[in-house]
C-alpha cells in the first residue's frame, strides 16, 4: 500500500477536480490518500494548481515523487485518471456535485486558455454521472450552448428537476427563443450567468435578456461577469448592465501568457463593482477620488 499525499496549491475555497479523481483512483488501488504533512514523508505527492497566478508551494516535500499539472502549471495533459468519479470525501464542506459536461469552446478570445487547453467543444460527461445522487451541480463548461450534446444534457437536467449553476457564464450570443425557453424552465441554485467582455457583447446580452424576460426570467436573476482590462470601456458595459438591474462581477484582466498582474486602477474598480453596497451608492468617479 502507497503512501499518497495531495496539495491544492490554489486553497480550498473550491474543490480541486483532478485532485479528487486522484484521490478516487488511489483509493481503489488500496493505497493510503491524505493531505500532505510537510512533516511526514510520502510515497507520491500531487501538487495541482489552477490559477498561474497562484503562488506556488515552496515547503519542503518529503516524497520519492512529485508530481505538479494543471493549468497553473502550464500543463494541459488529459489526466491519467479522467475516467474516475471523484471523491467527494477530501472536500466534505462541499454538498453540491461539481464538473464538466462538455469541454473545450468554438471562440478563441485572447485571454482565455480553454481553446489551447481543450481544443473545440465536444461532449464529455452525463449529468447523472455528474450528479452522483446528489440534487445540485456546480457545471464549469465553457460554452454548453455551443453543443448539440450540452443543450440536450439540460434538456435532461430539466427532467431531473436538480439545481444546476453554469459558473463559467453562458454565452450570450447563442441565447434563441427556443434555447430562453429552456433556460428559463432550468432550476437554478443561485442565478442564471453570462459574460459581458466587450462593448461588443452587449448588444447581445441585451436581445438575451428580452428573450429570457419573455419567458419569465427575471433580470435580478441574471449574474453578468466584466472582464476589466480598459477602465472606460468596462464602465460603460457596467452602467449598462446596472441600468438592466443585473447583478455585474469584474475580474480585473490578467495576461496569462506574459505574466502580467492587474493594476490597481482595475483592482480598484473591480472592488466598487462588487461591493454591491458601494456600486449601488456611489458612482465610480466619486469612488475613485
Amino acid at each position: 500500500m502507497a503512501k499518497i499525499g495531495l496539495i491544492d496549491v490554489d486553497g480550498h475555497n473550491f474543490p480541486n477536480l483532478a485532485l479528487m479523481k486522484i484521490a478516487s483512483f488511489h483509493k481503489q488501488q488500496g493505497d493510503h490518500v491524505e493531505w500532505c504533512n510537510f512533516l511526514e514523508r510520502y510515497d507520491k505527492v500531487y501538487k495541482s494548481k489552477v490559477f498561474t497566478f497562484s503562488q506556488d508551494e515552496t515547503t519542503c516535500i518529503q516524497a520519492d515523487e512529485i508530481i505538479s499539472g494543471g493549468t497553473g502549471y502550464n500543463k494541459y495533459d488529459e489526466l491519467f485518471c479522467d475516467s474516475v468519479d471523484l471523491d467527494y470525501s477530501i472536500y466534505p464542506k462541499f454538498k453540491e456535485s461539481y464538473g464538466f459536461l462538455t469541454r473545450g469552446c468554438i471562440r478563441k478570445c485572447s485571454w482565455c486558455v480553454v481553446p489551447k487547453k481543450e481544443g473545440w467543444i465536444k461532449p464529455y460527461r452525463d449529468i447523472e454521472e455528474i450528479l452522483q445522487g446528489r440534487k445540485k451541480a456546480v457545471l464549469m463548461d465553457n460554452n454548453i450552448l455551443a453543443s448539440d450534446y450540452g443543450l440536450e444534457q439540460i434538456e435532461k437536467i430539466i427532467k431531473l428537476k436538480c439545481r444546476v449553476d453554469f459558473n463559467q457564464g453562458l454565452d450570450s450570443r447563442l441565447v434563441t427563443d427556443d434555447i430562453a425557453k429552456m433556460l428559463s424552465s432550468v432550476k437554478w441554485i443561485n442565478s442564471i450567468r453570462f459574460a459581458c467582455d466587450t462593448i461588443s457583447a452587449v448588444d447581445p446580452l441585451i436581445k438575451a435578456i428580452e428573450k429570457l424576460n419573455k419567458h419569465g426570467l427575471k433580470n435580478y436573476k441574471i449574474f453578468v461577469y466584466v472582464l476589466v482590462k480598459d477602465i472606460n470601456d468596462a464602465y460603460t458595459r457596467v452602467l449598462k448592465l446596472k441600468e438592466l438591474g443585473v447583478s455585474p462581477f469584474a475580474q480585473p484582466y490578467r495576461d496569462f501568457e506574459n505574466n502580467i498582474q492587474p493594476t490597481q486602477i482595475q483592482k480598484d474598480f473591480a472592488r466598487w463593482v462588487n461591493h454591491k453596497a458601494i456600486f449601488k451608492s456611489i458612482d465610480w468617479e466619486d469612488y475613485r477620488k
